[in-house]
């Protein structure tokens, strides 16, 4: 479907109202040319008057009837009747009704009515440039052998430049339109930059105000400096969130902490492994929270590190805690330095190892190298994830077991801290499934380039 931008449609409505008006206008000039006909021509009184005279008059005196009666709209003269070429005559039934009247006040004189010739002149506008308009030709043969031409027109009015009268007027219009659009256009500029703008907010950043167009409309202007407080609102009201989230979590954190050491004095070996389990899932909950909180925050610290060196270590504590997991790499890697936090980049694998464990028995884990990113591939043997809900596995509190039963899966914030992380460090996050239908994640993340 074809999107047009604002600037465009505004053109669009000015190139069609200028058509419009144009059009009307040469309409209108035409039909009042055309009224303007039956005023020109004789009538039918005065024609037979003429060819009276003509026929009485002797031939060398009647240049002085030529002289009388020949004008910007009349031209008279006269011809042999063997010379003359066989006219087209004029077949509408107004013409028709006229050449009746005429000819009844002829007294039988035979008449015939035509346009006249165009002479090979202006054969596409034959009715531009004082060329005659509405034209007709009256041919009348006189009882003399010989037959009176008369030819009427309508001349169009044109300036002294030769232009029809109007079209200065309409070309100064047309320019003026023009530069209409060209000011529209440089005003409607700033907006196509503010939606640029809003597309590249990141909240997690320092505002980057908009800079203030000088010579636009003071609406203009005063929608960009709304944007600008907007923005720095957002990124205050967002860090101060975090903030708090954060505090929170850290104080709920250490509450936990304390109540982990006073299990050990619960005398049941089972409950107080039930007792550890929960505890250890609840800080694990508020460390998810607290990095996504600085991650969202851009609070994270920033260290080059050696992803290949992180992966194997992260691979390596997991199966020594009888995780099964298996690691692949390609030797490309294993000098790859990204910018990031240590902490998160770890969160990031650990989770998603967890997640192909819990529903996919095992986590085959994979690094290579692409096109100035690194890539991290985790999949499992389980049945993978549909389509159409591998996007909505991103967002927090979502599962596709929705039961909230913690025997059947976590919270389902798993997924939601990987994307926030990864997308922290510059990267991306999908979902995808094997060879085998099984369930397959991919972690992009820029590679740090020495210049």
């Amino acid at each position: 479907m074809l999107r047009l931008t604002l600037a465009a449609r505004i053109a669009l409505i000015v190139i069609i109202a200028m058509t419009v008006v144009w059009i009307a206008a040469i309409a209108l000039y035409y039909r009042s040319s055309t009224a303007e006909r039956d005023g020109v021509r004789p009538s039918p009184a005065q024609l037979a008057a003429l060819a009276e005279l003509v026929e009485r008059t002797p031939q060398d005196q009647r240049h002085l009837i030529w002289s009388a009666m020949t004008s910007g709209r009349f031209e008279v003269r006269i011809e042999d009747a063997i010379s003359l070429p066989t006219p087209e005559p004029i077949e509408s039934a107004k013409d028709a009704r006229q050449r009746d009247a005429y000819a009844s006040a002829l007294g039988g004189r035979t008449l015939t009515l035509t346009s006249p010739p165009n002479n090979g002149r202006m054969r596409w506008f034959p009715r531009l440039a004082r060329l005659s308009a509405n034209a007709v030709e009256f041919r009348i043969a006189l009882r003399t052998g010989e037959t009176l031409i008369v030819d009427t027109h309508a001349l169009i009015l044109v300036t002294p430049l030769g232009l029809p009268v109007g079209f200065g007027a309409g070309l100064f219009g047309t320019i003026v339109a023009l530069l209409a659009l060209l000011v529209m256009q440089r005003e409607t500029r700033p907006l196509a930059r503010l939606a640029a703008a809003v597309d590249r907010v990141d909240l997690s950043a320092d505002p980057s105000p908009l800079p203030q167009p000088r010579r636009s409309a003071p609406e203009i202007r005063a929608v960009v400096a709304a944007f600008n407080r907007l923005q720095g609102r957002l990124s205050e009201m967002l860090r101060a969130r975090m903030t708090l989230v954060g505090g929170i979590a850290h104080d709920v954190r250490t509450f936990a902490t304390r109540l982990r050491l006073r299990v050990d004095r619960i005398a049941d070996e089972t409950e107080r492994q039930r007792a550890v389990a929960d505890i250890d899932d609840m800080i694990r909950l508020l460390d998810d929270a607290m990095l996504s909180s600085r991650a969202s925050a851009g609070e994270l610290p920033q260290e080059m590190i050696e992803l290949g060196a992180l992966i194997r270590v992260e691979v390596n504590d997991r199966r020594a805690d009888g995780t099964p997991v298996d690691l692949a790499s390609d030797q490309a890697t294993k000098d790859v330095i990204v910018i990031g936090d240590r902490v998160a980049l770890r969160r990031v694998l650990g989770n998603l190892i967890d997640n192909a464990v819990k529903y996919g028995r095992v986590a085959h884990v994979r690094a290579t190298l692409g096109d100035d990113v690194a890539l991290v591939t985790v999949d499992d043997e389980g049945q993978g994830i549909p389509a159409h809900e591998r996007q909505a596995m991103f967002e927090p509190f979502n599962r596709l077991e929705t039961s909230r039963n913690r025997a059947t899966g976590g919270a389902g914030l798993g997924l939601a801290v990987v994307r926030s992380l990864v997308e922290a460090h510059g990267g991306s996050v999908e979902i995808s499934q094997t060879e085998s239908r099984g369930g397959r994640v991919i972690v992009r993340l820029p590679v740090f380039q020495a210049r």
